[in-house]
């Protein structure tokens, strides 16, 4: 079994985990209420998913 010859720096350790973040999550805004939401997601202003009423929202 292959075994390091020296310890991995904190440095080079780092380097490497650059690319290991967290995505941003997408957004985008309603086609009907033009409010913020999720894609492929029920928009909870107005309780539309693809021009079909999914939930009753209560208004306030």
């Amino acid at each position: 079994m292959a075994v390091p010859k020296r310890r991995t720096s904190k440095q080079r350790q780092r380097k490497r985990r650059t690319h290991h973040r967290a995505e941003p999550v997408a957004v985008w805004n309603c086609p009907r209420c033009d409010d913020p939401q999720i894609p492929h997601r029920v928009c909870p202003t107005c309780g539309y998913y693809r021009d079909r009423l999914v939930i009753e929202v209560e208004l306030d």
